[in-house]
């Protein structure tokens, strides 16, 4: 009881309402305060040209490299493609006096226009083979007795079942498969097919980038059936043609024609959409490359393995009712076309990205400058008492804080640079002037 009569208010209360302050406090400062961080000029020509030189290379790149070469501006797509393809020409061989014409349906496969596709430029041909028993090649499955063949058995390099005889004229084991056997030992050079450098291929490319809406074909504005009738490819002259000499495919692709259509090969066409659509569309129009894809022009090593590109196609038919079939292991150019595409647009959002990252790097200069200052440079302990504020943290035990140990905050006064705890003011105290007045009196 106070001497008034009055009941002291219980520690309980007081805590709790203490308690409730520091919590009204805390979202007071939370929401209404503002916290900035503070800064020190420093005047020193040094660390001032080394900022403004690094702040400099971060503009050169954000502007030079983000904007300018890597179109950080703008977003990107890749288009949906499909290609056509059609060859034309007519070739001509004379072997062993045979007289033949070949034609698209003879030395294209497969004939359906793909754009993957082989052109033969050589072949080997075995007509009138029948399934019934021969004796093997010389070297596939040589023999001296019947024991040396082991009927039944089937090898990987040979061409048939052995029957478990040995002909004696040839010294190599009976087989039963399609006779005659085929004999690739020694591939025609030159080529039989050289006419094949005259022959063309037309493409026809469309794309659609789904992105922005955009639909496009390689028979672009300029290029008109008139045009077609009369154009050839070339990467000066006629650069939109969409007609190509395969000899010209090759040669820009960087092998020799007669070199690659003896044993075959591959080449890539590739169709390149690298389109800025920001500018008129009508000057999205495809770039053409040939690159060969199997083996290389400038190799002279005539023994490495598995030399040019191959396969072996068959025809049968009836004769006298019997099954036959003519065997052709083709030689030929394998053309792979590849598209290859990229599109792009202005768009608010990567450049903001770009602009956001940009300025961030920007921060790079103030940390390489704060290592110059607080390590480097002489008086690095000046710049360092100036940088930071140091306080110390004491311990208060009073009535207020009911027995509990509280940190006590300070503020950094601006004008003196002097520490007072939290709640006190430079000010005289009231009842200190307020009892030396009554005094006076």
């Amino acid at each position: 009881m106070y001497e008034s009569g009055v009941e002291r208010p219980s520690s309980l209360w007081v805590s709790q309402q203490k308690m409730k302050n520091q919590i009204t406090n805390a979202l007071s400062n939370f929401f209404f305060e503002y916290e900035t961080p503070r800064q020190v000029l420093v005047r020193n020509r040094r660390v001032g040209v080394v900022c403004r030189l690094i702040q400099l290379l971060v503009l050169a790149y954000i502007i030079g490299w983000v904007f300018i070469y890597e179109k950080g501006y703008q977003s990107t797509d890749t288009a949906v493609s499909s290609v056509f393809t059609k060859m034309k020409g007519v070739g001509y061989t004379k072997v062993d006096g045979r007289e033949s014409v070949w034609d698209v349906a003879d030395y294209v496969f497969p004939p359906q226009g793909d754009s993957s596709f082989v052109v033969m430029t050589n072949y080997i041909i075995t007509e009138g083979q029948m399934m019934k028993t021969c004796p093997e090649l010389p070297g596939k499955h040589n023999c001296s007795s019947h024991a040396d063949c082991e009927g039944g058995k089937l090898k990987r390099t040979g061409h048939g079942q052995m029957t478990g005889m040995c002909v004696n004229e040839t010294h190599t084991c009976e087989v039963l498969a399609w006779c005659p056997i085929e004999d690739d030992r020694k591939i025609p050079d030159p080529p039989l097919l050289m006419s094949a450098e005259n022959y063309t291929l037309f493409i026809k490319n469309s794309i659609t980038f789904p992105l922005f809406g955009v639909t496009r074909s390689n028979l672009v504005e300029s290029v008109d059936a008139k045009y077609i009738s009369q154009c050839l490819y070339d990467p000066k002259d006629s650069p939109l043609c969409p007609i190509f000499r395969l000899g010209d495919i090759v040669n820009l692709s960087g092998f020799n024609f007669s070199t690659i259509a003896r044993e075959g090969g591959a080449i890539g066409i590739v169709v390149d959409w690298t389109c800025n659509l920001d500018l008129d569309v009508k000057k999205c129009k495809p770039k053409y490359n040939f690159h060969g894809l199997y083996g290389n022009p400038n190799e002279t090593d005539k023994a490495r393995a598995s030399v040019g590109y191959n396969f072996r196609y068959a025809k049968h038919y009836m004769e006298d009712s019997k099954e036959k079939r003519t065997l052709l292991k083709v030689f030929g150019i394998r053309i792979d076309i590849i598209v290859q595409s990229l599109a792009r647009k202005f768009d608010i959002i990567p450049t903001l990205t770009a602009i956001g990252s940009g300025v961030g790097i920007f921060g790079v200069a103030t940390v390489v400058c704060d290592l110059v200052l607080l390590y480097l440079l002489p008086k690095r302990e000046f710049y360092k008492n100036m940088k930071f504020k140091y306080t110390e943290t004491h311990e208060e035990h009073d009535s207020d804080s009911l027995g509990l140990d509280t940190s006590v905050y300070y503020n950094l006064e601006a004008n003196t640079g002097q520490v007072q705890p939290a709640g006190q003011s430079n000010e005289p105290n009231s009842d200190a002037c307020t009892e030396s007045k009554t005094s006076k009196e």
